[in-house]
């Protein structure tokens, strides 16, 4: 028996202004065979009116995307309608959105749309998902509210079904005046009650100073982005140079020509550096301009972006805790980043960002007020590491020093150029060594586990009991000989698992029954009761949540 259609609200269409956005958006595709017929043309007027041609069947072709593509909601789904000779229907139901992301390219800005783009958790790409590319403002930031209520209300309402009716906040329908408001979830007009934590009072936790866009040179990624357009434009040019007849030979011959006379090189060199820092601002201003972050009706909202304007949110029920990051640049100056480890969030890297470069206490209130404080007090991992972290940080660089000498001494001085910079780096190697060994640390207060590892990219990862879903314990012929071992606890968030580094061959198991003693208690043998590093019973503290109840759950121990 089919499944009953209530429509919650008319089938609509994107916004017509996609007749030009959609044509200006395939250029790039159609820009080489475009070059390419008015070259072997010789510029004639046949060639340009296959050239015409080609682009007025651009604008056909988004003509016809547009009047055949629909969207609706239709009881407690939505689904993205395409008919033209064939009807394909993508149905998503509203229960398993996670997010809405509302972004405004440059384009798009100026026309006055956005893409509206859901996020449910699925593992695909973006438009696997769900993705409505030509809607307007308006239509976008109703049709967001419209979704997070609906998927809020579909979960409150199936958590009531099993019994749970927990005090929170009461919803009675979306966004009043809107299609779709009032109580299509249930029928009797009663409100919908969410469920405990799943409510966040709405409120601003942060908004980007301007004065901050002068923290960008700090951030590494930023700093080279001069260096890596010059790389880009070298690459394109061997790539694509022969589309425009320009001789690859030409490109190679500029190269040495510049590498023999060693002041323009220089030269070169020295404006790319004085570059660096001003690159670096504009490129922070562009992906962070007026950063803010707020809570509403139970999602984080972050905020950000100066040519193309990106809304994220998060579902604040299904955060499991944050990653902290720091370089070695912003260390020194007291910054650093946060993430937020979320369960079913794709692209984590970029949706998931809670706080860009900026100083540590900021971030640190600011995530603390939004998910919760940062472990301290973090357990010092033992002496072997820090002969661990100091042989890979040295060793490695010793052999190349080694070899290139030896082939300077048997072979051409010209090794000298390799083995004198080999030298160096093993040197710095020392103090990168036993920066990372500090560097180490864990720790479980109880209700959240951290772990901490990293210099030249130092990140501390707080995760939640109940995000944990197994442990992984190894050990490499090395860790065995220095009686070492990693713990990575398997998350269903952010990355997948988080790692203790070169932990004790004691610490580490008992780090790991800490966290979950149900779980590992049976596989661990301690004879003195109470002792360091011995187990708490299985009663002692219950298994976390969501977690399988048999000990053998984690699946790997």
């Amino acid at each position: 028996m089919p499944a009953e259609r209530t429509p919650t609200e008319r089938p609509l269409r994107l916004s017509p202004k996609v007749l030009l956005t959609d044509p200006i958006r395939m250029l790039p595709s159609l820009l080489l065979p475009l070059a390419g017929v008015l070259f072997l043309g010789g510029f004639s007027i046949g060639s340009f009116g296959w050239a015409a041609m080609a682009v007025v069947g651009s604008v056909v072709f988004a003509a016809v995307r547009w009047v055949t593509f629909t969207y609706q909601i239709v009881g407690d789904r939505m689904e993205l309608t395409r008919s033209l000779i064939s009807r394909s229907v993508r149905t998503i139901p509203l229960e398993r959105i996670r997010g809405v992301d509302v972004s405004a390219p440059p384009l798009h800005r100026l026309l006055g749309i956005a893409v509206l783009r859901i996020d449910t958790g699925a593992g695909g790409d973006e438009k696997q998902e769900g993705e409505l590319d030509g809607v307007t403002v308006a239509e976008g930031e109703r049709l967001k509210a419209v979704l997070l209520w609906h998927a809020r209300a579909r979960t409150a309402r199936r958590v009531q079904a099993r019994g749970a009716a927990p005090a929170a906040t009461s919803v009675s329908g979306p966004p009043s005046g809107e299609p779709g408001s009032g109580t299509p979830d249930v029928p009797d007009g009663s409100s919908v009650r969410h469920e405990v934590g799943d409510t966040t009072p709405a409120r601003v936790f942060f908004v980007m100073p301007r004065k901050w866009l002068a923290y960008g040179p700090l951030s590494g990624a930023y700093l080279l982005t001069p260096f890596a357009l010059v790389a880009g434009a070298v690459g394109l040019a061997f790539q694509w140079g022969s589309e425009f007849r320009i001789d690859r030979q030409v490109v190679v011959g500029a190269g040495e020509w510049i590498w023999q006379h060693p002041p323009l090189l220089v030269a070169a060199l020295v404006l790319l550096v004085l570059a660096m820092p001003v690159i670096a601002v504009i490129m922070y201003a562009v992906f962070n301009w007026d950063f803010t972050l707020r809570a509403s009706e139970g999602y984080l909202i972050a905020g950000r972006g100066l040519i193309t304007r990106r809304s994220v949110s998060l579902e604040r029920r299904r955060v499991r805790g944050f990653e902290f990051v720091e370089g070695p640049a912003e260390r020194r100056a007291g910054l650093g980043r946060a993430w937020a480890i979320v369960t079913g969030l794709g692209d984590s890297e970029t949706r998931g960002q809670l706080m860009p470069v900026a100083p540590r206490d900021v971030v640190l209130g600011v995530v603390g007020e939004a998910i919760g404080p940062i472990a301290t007090g973090l357990r010092p991992h033992p002496p072997a590491a820090r002969r661990r972290r100091l042989f890979r940080a040295i060793f490695p660089w010793l052999v190349i020093a080694a070899l290139t000498v030896a082939a300077a001494l048997l072979w051409s001085g010209l090794w000298w150029v390799l083995a004198v910079p080999a030298l160096l780096l093993a040197l710095l190697g020392v103090p990168l060594g036993l920066d990372r060994y500090r560097s180490l640390g864990h720790t479980y207060d109880g209700s959240r586990l951290s772990v901490r590892s990293g210099s030249l990219r130092r990140s501390q990862a707080v995760v939640e009991r109940r995000a944990v879903v197994g442990w992984t314990l190894s050990q490499t012929w090395f860790q065995r000989r220095a009686g070492l071992l990693t713990v990575t606890a398997g998350v269903g968030a952010g990355t997948g698992g988080y790692a203790a580094l070169d932990v004790g061959e004691v610490e580490g198991p008992a780090f790991a029954a800490e966290v979950t003693p149900a779980w590992l208690a049976p596989f661990l043998i301690t004879d003195t009761p109470g002792a360091p590093g011995t187990v708490p019973a299985p009663n002692d503290s219950p298994p976390p949540e969501d977690a399988p109840a048999a000990p053998d759950a984690p699946g790997n121990g």
